[in-house]
């Protein structure tokens, strides 16, 4: 079974919302629980790491959701 154009983008961005509301929730409880004892750098790097990292998996997901399964692969 292959998954329409529109039906996968669809999917994809479910899961880009339900991924980023995730990772906030995540991202937000270590903030408020470890960072408040950090010093500086530590909070830099932390906000540094935490502001790239929830892109790669949607990275990942964007060539999944554009690519036509209709057409061959070349």
């Amino acid at each position: 079974m292959t998954l329409r154009p529109h039906t996968k983008k669809f999917i994809g961005v479910l899961a880009i919302l339900v991924w980023l509301a995730v990772f906030i929730v995540i991202a937000w409880g270590v903030g408020i629980r470890v960072l408040p004892q950090a010093n500086g750098l530590v909070k830099f790097l932390y906000y540094a790491v935490a502001g790239i990292a929830w892109i790669v998996p949607i990275g990942l997901m964007l060539p999944w959701m554009s690519r036509d399964p209709r057409k061959p692969n070349s």
